[in-house]
């Protein structure tokens, strides 16, 4: 199994070498040059297994030769053994016909642990066997950072840094990556916003001098390994209620596009999937194109979902390869468009995207009205990001088809908002109750390339 770049001018690699390069050298995002199938036999052979089963079933074609299959069993048996609960990702119905698929149970409370505690497997596995060091830098709107932070902390071989929103992060996803006592993590919080904090990692990506001299790695979802992982849990989901032999409809609050970008996969694989829904709150670029406006940056908002506060959805450009018709020099120019503030999107191109897509939005009063009408129809208490779905995903859902909702974080990730909304204040899991009393440990940093990679340099271990 090789990997391309979406801009066409990149090394083509293996699996291992894509997950440790995460972007390419062309400044574009890695792809499986085809994509595996699964027959609708082999789809229905999942009913019944364990998480870790399906996903060692669905990842295992996308590997190749980097791992064993003994090596890659281990992998998932340990990336998942600390979540708290037996399914792992279990289906909580709502409403009849509307389920929430439930992504917060592992160690950080948000669906990033799916992925993120299986690359930290990976990636130990495969920097011992190179006898290599790596130096992981990312950048988060909250959720990533506390997954990638509790995923490599106190690993020998990686010094991990954290970009994060100064100011626009929730005070538990904040804590989640100040706190952690280890020597090779670090959290920096940058005056500016999310996007200012993707920019600058790409930015650190595009200087080879830097890059290759602290050997850069990115665990962002713009790493390939991150978008694999996600998608066993439409496998998992869709099974569970009756998949190849019924479609089954998502629903995916959604900033960065990777979380959905993963359902495609899963479509493209086999799994009979009617509608994917992408759900955006007011920052609402990716509604705004996939309804043929265009994609043109506008001011980020903050919002009481922030995690979706993004205007440039790295991910995106994943689905513009597929709807340019895996033309990378026609997905560069737009890239290049976009530096300049946006791009049209062809017609053609449109049409594969309108034909694998729909998408709705959630405002600020709606997102807050839908956690209290949730919790008041069906008892559940969702977050903020959840809400948006739950709103879209009842305004696209259709009769006779399973409509699943991705709860992408759990409600004490976000306890203003949701107190704000429903009067209830979530409390934190017990093995988190202290998280306000640890201290806190946290580097304000400039909006500057330059102060960065000093600070990153000086930090490194030798």
């Amino acid at each position: 199994m090789k990997y391309v770049s979406t801009r066409g001018q990149a090394p083509v690699l293996s699996f291992e070498e894509a997950m440790l390069t995460g972007l390419a050298r062309d400044g574009g995002l890695y792809l499986p040059e085809t994509i595996p199938t699964l027959t609708a036999e082999e789809i229905a052979a999942f009913e019944g297994l364990s998480y870790e089963e399906v996903a060692f079933r669905v990842m295992r074609p996308f590997i190749g030769d980097s791992f064993t299959d003994d090596e890659f069993r281990d992998i998932i048996a340990k990336a998942y053994a600390g979540f708290g609960h037996i399914a792992r990702a279990p289906l909580v119905e709502l409403a009849p016909g509307h389920f929430l698929l439930e992504l917060f149970h592992g160690p950080t409370l948000a669906f990033k642990d799916f992925a993120m505690q299986l690359i930290g497997q990976l990636f130990e596995v495969a920097l011992k066997r190179r006898g290599e060091r790596v130096t992981i830098v990312g950048a988060t709107s909250g959720d990533t950072g506390s997954a990638a932070i509790e995923a490599f902390r106190g690993l020998e071989n990686v010094d991990v840094f954290i970009l994060f929103p100064h100011g626009r992060v929730s005070e538990v996803q904040r804590r989640q990556m100040t706190t952690p006592a280890d020597a090779n993590v670090h959290a920096l919080a940058l005056d500016g916003d999310f996007d200012d904090c993707q920019a600058r990692l790409k930015d650190m990506f595009n200087d080879f001098d830097f890059r290759d001299g602290v050997k850069l790695a990115g665990v962002n979802s713009i790493n390939w390994a991150r978008v694999l992982a996600q998608v066993v849990y439409y496998f998992t989901s869709a099974v569970a209620l009756g998949a190849p032999h019924r479609k089954v409809s998502f629903t995916v609050p959604t900033g960065n596009f990777g979380d959905i970008f993963a359902g495609y996969i899963a479509r493209r694989m086999g799994l009979p999937i009617d509608r994917l829904v992408v759900a955006t709150n007011q920052n609402d670029i990716l509604h705004r194109c996939l309804s043929g406006q265009g994609y043109f940056k506008g001011e980020t908002i903050p919002s009481i979902s922030p995690s979706m506060d993004i205007q440039v959805s790295s991910n995106f450009e994943r689905a513009l390869y597929y709807a340019y018709d895996q033309d990378g020099s026609a997905v560069a120019q737009l890239m290049d468009e976009l530096k300049a503030g946006g791009f049209n999107v062809s017609q053609g191109a449109m049409q594969a995207l309108a034909e694998a897509f729909l998408s709705g939005r959630a405002s600020e009063e709606e997102t807050l009205t839908t956690i209290a009408s949730t919790l008041k129809q069906s008892g559940e208490l969702i977050c903020p990001h959840t809400a948006v779905g739950v709103k879209v995903a009842e305004e696209t859902r259709v009769i006779g088809t399973p409509m699943i909702t991705l709860a992408t974080a759990h409600p004490a990730k976000f306890p203003d908002a949701v107190e704000k909304a429903s009067g209830i204040r979530p409390p934190l899991p017990q093995r988190m109750a202290d998280l306000y009393d640890r201290p806190e440990r946290v580097t304000r940093i400039a909006n500057d390339l330059g102060a960065i990679e000093e600070h990153i340099k000086g930090h490194i271990a030798r």
